[in-house]
């Protein structure tokens, strides 16, 4: 990786030069024939006649919806700044998601401003980052600059595309620090913000504004639901790539299975929607296996729950827990059935005007019968799950709202998620499962070790719902036929 330019070593302590550079004012050690020659010479590459983003019009009704809900303040919703890895390295930028919800917009640093108008109504202003300035050295000299990171659009372009006016945010600290009225912020992106806004918000007001932006995604608009129908597809076709591989994942460990499944993300998408939980064998009892670093052994299961990023940040969320071998044993089939019977009964119960907690005291319900049958708890089922006895195995709950977020809608009040009624358009996960640890004692044998998940990606419809991911076989039967077809 290259180091950024730095200035030339001081001039006595060079050895003498054939030719003796001229100061340069403004970068001491740059010659001023070479910054001459930098701010010079370079084309016009202004983007002309650009259409708005796909999601333009929706994140406009959106932003219409945050005026409306707060008339007369000023909420301002920032994208958030890189965040350093190591050194003069950071990790890859992912946009708030208040922001990108918002404005369409990804990009380090933006800031979303509605300033209001009178008593209802605002103007609605993205801040950016401008094209690097070419005269003062900007562009090659900085580490943010252009030639190192690359192009970005400039503010006329980002109007274009946006649909909104865009100024410098360089100016907006000092703009935000002046101004008058009532102020909220969604807290935690951008702390130069959030400095100049240190007298003028207050937690209770910023928590109104992030739990109000939480609730807003419950429902998704038309270009939502095509974008996680797309997240879920790139994500059928990476299981897919799974399955083709899983001879090499055995010779390597879980990470072959993981980078195979990264590689269909980043060529269709953005990116993972979250850490990759490749678990074999016993590994599948841990819910949030991400170390990946295990053996993959035929005779064993694979629990594979990933899901692709498409470019505009909606995530697919899956899980299938597959034979490794291709073939179910008989206590694996049992156990995998079971939990196919929970979800079942879990995806039947998702439907308009139900509980949100309806699908999981359904999977639950039947998750408690079969523990009783097997004989591990003493029944009957409703007093298995009055007791919550059946969590020793079952371990989380069954679902939760998905969207640009894996668990979206994450601050969202009680009484309007967990405790509230499922509509149109919302989109959800039923992922029940069972989970026998390698040390469980009260449990016979030939169960331990042994962890199985299936999970969908459900949209709730006017007459019912829709399984997102129906393109990814769910019985053991068909399971074991697809990894077949895949293989031969």
């Amino acid at each position: 990786m290259a180091d950024e330019l730095t200035p030339e070593t001081p001039e006595e302590e060079q050895p003498k030069k054939k030719h003796k550079q001229r100061k340069n004012g403004l970068y001491p050690g740059v010659s001023e024939e070479l910054a001459a020659s930098m701010r010079t010479g370079w084309a016009d590459t202004e983007l002309r006649g650009l259409e708005p983003i796909a999601q333009a019009v929706h994140t406009a009704a959106r932003r219409s919806a945050l005026s409306r809900r707060f008339p007369g303040e000023r909420p301002v919703v920032p994208a958030g700044r890189l965040k350093t890895r190591s050194n003069d390295t950071e990790y890859p930028f992912r946009a708030s998601t208040e922001y990108a919800y918002l404005t369409g917009d990804q990009t380090e640093n933006g800031v979303l401003v509605l300033e209001p108008t009178g008593e209802t109504g605002h103007t609605a202003t993205v801040y950016l980052l401008p094209r690097s300035d070419r005269e003062n050295g900007e562009f090659w000299l900085s580490g943010s600059g252009e030639l190192w990171v690359g192009r970005r659009h400039s503010l006329t372009e980002a109007e274009q595309l946006l649909g909104m006016p865009a100024k410098d945010v360089r100016k907006l600290p000092e703009e935000l620090a002046e101004a008058e009225g009532p102020v909220r912020t969604v807290r935690a992106h951008d702390s130069v913000i959030e400095t100049a806004l240190t007298d003028k918000v207050t937690k209770e007001r910023d928590e109104e504004l992030r739990v109000y932006l939480s609730e807003a995604r419950a429902v998704k608009d038309a270009f939502e639901i095509g974008e996680l129908q797309k997240a879920v597809d790139s994500t059928v076709r990476g299981f897919e790539d799974v399955v083709k591989v899983l001879d090499k994942a055995e010779a390597t460990s879980e990470r072959y299975i993981e980078g195979t499944f990264f590689l269909r993300a980043r060529v269709e998408g953005n990116d993972i929607g979250y850490g990759s939980i490749c678990a074999a064998g016993p590994h599948a009892c841990t819910l949030h296996w991400v170390r990946n670093d295990g053996d993959v052994r035929s005779g064993d299961l694979l629990l594979l729950d990933a899901g692709v990023e498409t470019h505009s940040l909606y995530t697919a969320d899956v899980t299938r827990t597959l034979p490794i071998s291709g073939t179910y044993t008989d206590i694996q089939r049992k156990i995998y059935d079971a939990v196919y019977a929970s979800q079942e009964a879990g995806i039947a119960a998702v439907k308009p005007g139900a509980k949100f907690r309806d699908f999981h005291d359904a999977s639950q319900h039947v998750l408690a019968e079969k523990l009783v049958e097997w004989g591990l708890v003493e029944g009957p089922a409703e007093r298995v799950l009055e007791l919550g006895l059946q969590r020793r195995w079952t371990l989380h709950g069954t679902g939760h709202m998905l969207g640009m977020d894996v668990h979206d809608c994450a601050a969202a009040r009680t009484e309007a998620y967990v405790e509230g009624t499922l509509e149109p358009g919302m989109c959800l996960t039923v992922e029940p499962g069972l989970y026998f640890q390698a040390d469980d004692l009260t449990v016979p044998q030939e169960y331990r070790g042994i962890g199985v998940r299936i999970e969908d990606d459900i949209l709730v419809t006017e007459d019912g719902n829709r399984n997102l991911s129906a393109g990814l076989p769910r019985t053991s039967d068909e399971v074991e036929a697809w990894m077949a077809r895949l293989k031969s």
